[in-house]
């Protein structure tokens, strides 16, 4: 059965020592972070780190951060600390930046498969940092069930993950609201692996030459969700669907059974009656009279067909340029296809 003590106000001996308690007993505890809550079990128990796991669905594969109290317990834990990391620790700790570190070698602790590393931080809530000067290292990972949103409250936290915890620690609402920004400082160069709540540019206006492979490196994870505008464009309300703007002149009351090209949007606003065709695409579209089919380079300008395939006027004329008395042949009579 869990319980859950207030960790805001002056009186906190209670919490602290329910805290304690359940650490050393090898449960598991909730507590605030200045990032979001976090589900923590004694660093150095192995059985305690494998209920961690259980309790949000993980595997040994996605081993927990620790969390340290004091800047100073870094070398106490890692080796091979390069200058460029230390100055990121030394800048941002008490902070939201995990780092990736080799881990000394002599620690008896079985985090999972780190392959040697261990990913460290110092978080910035002054009485969460108390309880770690009292319970030693914490291997404290997100208060939630794998896959599903961090816990902001510790309601939420009690919501998810239920009696697989034995203590719940109220310290109100997360104020970060936003994970950690996780660094690797094991090479020479550090190398962000995930951004969070300190971006790029933060990072480099302490070491210029930070690292990343991310796509959208100075975006904070929490811009990593569909924008609002791509939302919308995938919602089709069924009443209110407005076609855009080029679609909707192609659907625009067509003229009976004439059906316009799809770039030739204008001959739609003429009468039937005073259709000209425009240019190639719209003689295709225009059925003339009597099966006559005026050729593709000839416009004419207002002529009637006359019955019986008879050339107009015009044609007529100017087949006697060159002899008035010699009449047209039927290939001068017939507009070429």
């Amino acid at each position: 059965m869990s319980e859950r003590f207030d960790f805001t106000g002056d009186e906190l001996a209670p919490a602290y020592r329910a805290a304690v308690d359940a650490i050393e007993a090898g449960d598991l505890v909730v507590l605030p972070t200045d990032t979001v809550y976090g589900i923590a079990a004694d660093a150095f128990k192995s059985d305690a780190v494998q209920r961690l796991l259980d309790a949000k669905g993980r595997g040994r594969d996605m081993p927990p951060p620790v969390l340290i109290s004091v800047v100073e317990s870094l070398d106490a834990l890692a080796t091979d600390v390069p200058d460029s990391g230390r100055k990121l620790c030394e800048e941002f700790w008490p902070g939201p930046l995990t780092v990736i570190c080799h881990a000394q070698t002599s620690l008896m602790w079985d985090l999972g498969e780190t392959q040697g590393t261990v990913a460290l931080r110092v978080p910035d809530h002054e009485n969460t940092r108390e309880l770690l000067s009292r319970t030693g290292p914490l291997a404290v990972s997100s208060a939630n069930l794998s896959g599903q949103p961090a816990a902001l409250d510790v309601y939420d936290a009690e919501e998810q993950l239920a009696d697989s915890v034995a203590v719940y620690l109220d310290g109100g609402l997360a104020t970060g609201g936003q994970p950690s920004t996780i660094v690797d400082i094991t090479g020479d160069t550090p190398h962000v692996v995930r951004l969070g709540a300190l971006s790029l540019a933060q990072l480099r206006a302490v070491v210029p030459d930070v690292s990343t492979d991310l796509d959208n490196d100075e975006k904070p994870a929490e811009d990593e969700k569909p924008a609002e505008d791509v939302q919308a464009a995938d919602e089709t309300p069924v009443d209110d669907v407005k076609p855009a703007e080029d679609v909707q002149a192609a659907d625009e009351e067509p003229v009976e059974d004439v059906k316009p090209a799809e770039d030739v949007q204008a001959a739609d606003e003429e009468p039937v009656e005073d259709v000209k065709p425009a240019e190639d695409v719209q003689a295709a579209d225009v059925t003339p009279v009597e099966d006559v089919k005026p050729a593709e380079d000839v416009k004419p300008a207002d002529e009637t067909p006359v019955e019986d395939e008879k050339p107009t006027e015009a044609a007529v004329e100017a087949s006697k340029v060159e002899d008035k008395s010699e009449k047209p042949t039927e290939p001068d009579v017939r507009p070429a296809t």
